[in-house]
């Protein structure tokens, strides 16, 4: 039977139901800081498992962190040169060994041993020398105390003593971590050496300085700054006849020389030598010591341990927690590789206490619901003043310290890709929703009026909003309405211009007001169920605006579906230059014509089509409409770019070339993407559709200036009757400027300047006064660009030990890169001769990659996926665990529907009521509580303010002080279950947009 450190996935056993070891009297299985009672362990043990309690609430209620440990195994081994300590195994979050030849380190796992090597662990803490808070500079000293600190019966004779001492005060072989370059050198080297050299010969003595090769060790850049290092040694010798065991505690971390690996203080040292023929039983229990000091909780209790009863106690707990394999079940060579995420210390005992309740109670739901209380919108935000102005007020307090700091903290490399990247997806994005507004509004707004507004309203949106890592950006909504718009003035002889100008005032003065009375406090109501919904449709709609532009390339560039190679002695095309106005019948079925020596001059004179068409001529022949490849081709860098962009972001999590590499790779993976799709467009010499941005200053249409004036071309009431569609609209810039921000402001993102709401709003609301008057489009948060912004800007641990994922540290927070994508947007108009040779489908292909990167980091999809999965082939994500599937699918389904209902509303004449359905889904979720039961709704999405206060004030209310002071750590912890990740990870999360 084998065992596996608390939290290893498997087929669990609780230990303590399990072990054969007798227990103490009225032993349960308790959470750890509960286990410590006196109904528990006998009265002589009551005060040790009081202060190994206290150690753990400590860790658990805020206390300071433990420093890392990095844990040594040395095994005493027979060479033929003599007795030799020699490095065995490693830890620091997870094991690694020496493999058979000692040339090379296994990869990291997570460790499993005997069961019965914990039970012969705890007899030599019992029974073996101990000394805690020991002061000794050098590891002679540690090693003179241990063995005159021995009990009487176990007292070594003095000859077996110095023996023992010089034995323990050999130099131990270590394994160290060589570069690539330094193991093809010695390669190299070895025929003309004979033999690595290794650290020291056998028998040296222990140097008190760090070795050259150790400060040299590689391995150091795995080891956290602020780590101590543990020693554990232990082996067979010949001259004992029973085993000598000590457990030491420096008072300091002491620099003891050459013993570790890599020099570092030491805090704790393990010795177990005993007589022979138990060899494997000593390297075992071994690593028993080491798992434990692995082991953040025990490690907790062993610092602090006063007596050797505290870290019986200790252990006890670990056992407590210990998850237990059976027998020929699972291979016991197998490696189980590290998890990506792991739980904290802290949230351990919150999981086992939730799981207590639970399984006392059998109240599930009880347990469901309290985990939900708080909600996660619930934060000093969104909280009202009841004053005028007084969010506002409190976001420009909350803001203003940080001001200095968003600007610095832009000093990095990441920023850069970050600004390359952005701007990019940002100059399509203005190229493709101007394009579609010249076509909607006969160009009174256009490509160059998007490039304009896009960088005047992005770039003071940056400078003085809330939250400035958003990007602003006309949407796909916005567009629908001014299609709308322009139609219903068309229609009533109305001047559009004019009339949109009012609706902007109108929707300014609406936007105040709303900031004034702290309107943002209905954020609040925006649960998953909401924000997944319009994520989703704006995901679409980047997808679907991708391969919509895509298959229009046909119609640009035909594909010759007729061309025969045996009909290619008739393929031709020549210049008409007599009679203009004639229509040749082969352009009405074209034929395309090779370019091959066999294809005639376009004309006598050798004019070329744009000569021909300048002149007044026209084209006729057969091939004349036929454009090679084209389509192919942009097929082709349009599917290779969103590939790229996928595989290079992942990159950093592959197992090729160094973690600096990788890391750089990942961060610069679009802009990778896009240079290699351009090489291959330049190398093939095809004429794809390129960037064309507009070179000249001047309005699309000629009959508009740059102001626009209220008055003069409507009649006075227009001003009246504004009123009506800019109420619309105001829901509409309300809901698609708050979602989005929730999104960008979840707690999993680990944002540490924090929202503002209020304020962002507001400087919205004023550029629509702005946008309105000067005939520019009118911008709100881009939710799709947003997100990959946020992406692009992730912050990750630089170390991390073997095996463990780096850890996600939040957000590059500063204003720098989105004022800098929109500058670079507003200079576009000077850089077209450098982007004209950017190709569209290139751009088209990373438009694609944000849509589908967005839609995945929803809960949505994952839940789309279940359907189509059998039960047994599902994954074990938290909510299947605690609801039915047919609840999870008929979530779904609702979900489903409301997203194809704002579909279809965007796509036909009733897009006019889309804001006012954006506003039902909230009132959609609300009538979700009579369909499914809290417990449901606290699993798949989150409650509704009103309804988690009335369950607090509902639910024990003699404990409401307890589930406050509990609650926000608990729903943390369900929350970040049910985050699902796959390139996020522990996004903790993730990149990933999960608990709202």
């Amino acid at each position: 039977m084998r065992a596996h450190m608390p939290g290893a996935a498997s087929m669990a056993l609780q230990a303590a139901d399990t072990l054969s070891q007798p227990r103490p009297e009225g032993s349960n299985t308790e959470a750890p800081y509960q286990a410590f009672g006196h109904s528990i362990f006998p009265s002589s043990m009551a005060p040790a498992a009081e202060r190994a309690g206290a150690a753990l609430q400590q860790e658990e209620w805020g206390g300071a962190t433990c420093p890392l440990l990095f844990i040594q195994l040395n095994q005493l081994l027979s060479t033929p040169a003599g007795m030799e300590w020699r490095e065995m195994a490693r830890w620091i979050k997870f094991e690694e060994k020496v493999e058979d030849g000692g040339e090379r380190w296994s990869a990291p796992h997570v460790p499993a041993l005997p069961l019965h090597s914990l039970f012969q662990l705890r007899t030599c803490l019992q029974k073996g020398t101990m000394l805690l808070d020991l002061d000794a500079p050098s590891f002679k000293e540690i090693i003179d105390k241990a063995l005159s600190g021995q009990p009487e019966e176990a007292e070594l004779q003095p000859e077996l003593r110095e023996r023992l001492a010089a034995l323990l005060l050999r130099q131990p072989r270590h394994q160290p971590t060589k570069s690539l370059l330094r193991l093809l050198a010695e390669l190299s080297l070895s025929p003309c050496r004979g033999k690595a050299k290794i650290w020291s010969e056998p028998g040296a003595q222990l140097s008190e300085t760090p070795l050259k090769e150790q400060l040299r060790n590689r391995f150091k850049k795995k080891v956290p700054l602020g780590a101590e290092a543990a020693h554990v040694a232990v082996g067979e010798v010949e001259f004992l006849e029973k085993p000598f065991i000590a457990f030491i505690r420096l008072r300091q971390g002491v620099a003891l020389g050459s013993l570790a690996e890599v020099a570092l203080p030491s805090r704790f040292l393990f010795i177990l030598l005993g007589p022979r023929a138990k060899v494997k039983a000593y390297h075992e229990v071994g690593r028993a010591m080491a798992m434990l000091l692995m082991d953040e909780l025990f490690q907790r209790v062993a610092r602090q341990a006063e007596h050797r009863e505290d870290l019986i106690a200790g252990m006890e707990v670990f056992l407590d927690e210990l998850t237990v394999l059976p027998p020929r079940k699972w291979d016991p060579s197998a490696r189980i590789p590290p998890l990506s995420c792991l739980l904290s210390p802290h949230r351990r005992t919150t999981i086992h206490l939730l799981d207590q309740q639970s399984h006392s109670n059998g109240n599930m739901a009880a347990a469901g619901d309290r985990a939900s209380l708080r909600h996660p919108c619930s934060r000093e935000e969104l909280e009202r003043t009841g004053r005028l102005f007084g969010g506002l007020l409190r976001d420009i307090r909350r803001k203003a310290p940080w001001y200095g700091s968003d600007f610095s903290d832009a000093l990095h490399p990441q920023c850069l890709s970050a600004v390359l990247y952005i701007y990019l997806a940002t100059v399509t994005n203005a190229i493709t929703f101007g394009g579609m507004l010249g076509d909607a509004t006969a160009n009174m707004q256009g490509v160059l009026e998007s490039f304009l507004g896009t960088a005047f309203a992005g770039s003071i949106f940056c400078l003085f909003s809330g939250q400035p890592l958003t990007i602003l950006s006309s949407t796909g909504p916005m567009l629908v309405f001014e299609r709308l718009l322009f139609s219903f003035s068309q229609d009533h002889s109305l001047d559009y211009l004019e009339f949109r100008l009012w609706i902007g005032l109108w929707v300014a003065f609406f936007g105040v007001v709303l900031v004034a009375t702290e309107a943002s406090h209905l954020v609040r109501y925006f649960t998953r169920f909401t924000e997944e919904g319009f994520c989703a449709l704006i995901s679409l709609i980047f997808i679907y605006d991708s391969l919509k532009k895509m298959l229009s390339l046909a119609d640009a560039f035909p594909i010759n579906w007729q061309y025969r190679l045996d009909n290619v002695t008739s393929y031709s095309c020549v210049c008409n230059l007599s009679s203009p106005g004639h229509s040749s019948a082969g352009n009405d079925t074209p034929l395309p014509l090779p370019l091959t020596p066999l294809q005639p001059p376009a004309t006598p004179a050798g004019l070329s089509r744009t000569q021909c068409l300048g002149r007044g001529g026209h084209l006729l022949g057969t091939s004349c409409q036929y454009v090679p490849d084209v389509t192919l081709v942009s097929f082709l860098l349009f599917g290779g770019t969103f590939l790229s962009c996928t595989a290079l972001k992942r990159f950093r999590s592959s197992r090729y070339f160094p973690a600096g590499v990788r890391k750089l790779v990942s961060d610069f993976a679009i802009i990778l993407a896009i240079l290699a799709s351009c090489a291959v467009d330049a190398a093939l010499g095809l004429e794809t559709p390129k960037l064309l941005v507009p070179s000249e200053l001047k309005p699309t249409n000629p009959v508009r200036g740059w102001i626009i004036f209220p008055f003069g071309a409507n009649p006075w009431w227009v001003c009246l009757v504004s009123v009506v569609p800019a109420v619309l609209v105001t829901i509409l810039i309300f809901m698609d400027q708050q979602i989005t921000a929730v999104i960008l402001n979840r707690r999993e993102y680990k944002l540490q300047k924090g929202a503002g709401f209020h304020l962002d709003l507001l400087c919205v609301s004023l550029l629509m006064v702005v946008t309105s008057a000067t005939g520019l489009p009118w911008y709100v948060s881009a939710t799709v660009i947003s997100l990959a912004h946020m992406e692009s800007l992730r912050k990750e641990s630089a170390t991390s030990a073997p095996g463990e994922h780096p850890e996600f540290l939040g957000i590059r927070e500063q204003r720098l890169t989105g004022l800098a994508v929109f500058v670079l947007t507003g200079v576009s108009v000077f850089m077209a001769p450098v982007l004209k040779h950017i190709p569209m489908p290139v751009l088209y292909g990373v438009f694609l990659h944000m849509g589908v990167a967005a839609l995945n980091s929803i809960q949505l999809t994952d839940r789309v996926r279940l359907l189509l999965i059998p039960a047994k082939h599902q994954p074990d994500l938290a909510y299947l665990r605690h609801v039915p599937l047919r609840r999870v699918h008929l979530f779904t389904i609702i979900q489903l529907l409301c997203l194809a209902l704002l579909w279809v509303l965007k796509s036909t004449m009733a897009a006019i009521i889309f804001p006012v359905m954006l506003l039902a889904l909230v009132g959609i979720r609300k009538g979700l509580e009579r369909v499914f039961s809290l417990r449901d709704l606290s699993w798949l999405d989150s409650l509704l303010p009103e309804t988690a206060r009335k369950e607090a004030e509902g639910k024990h209310p003699g404990k409401r002080k307890e589930e406050e002071s509990n609650g926000e750590e608990v729903g943390d912890v369900l929350g970040a279950t049910l985050v699902h990740s796959r390139h996020r990870g522990c996004f903790g999360a993730g990149a990933e947009p999960g608990q709202s």
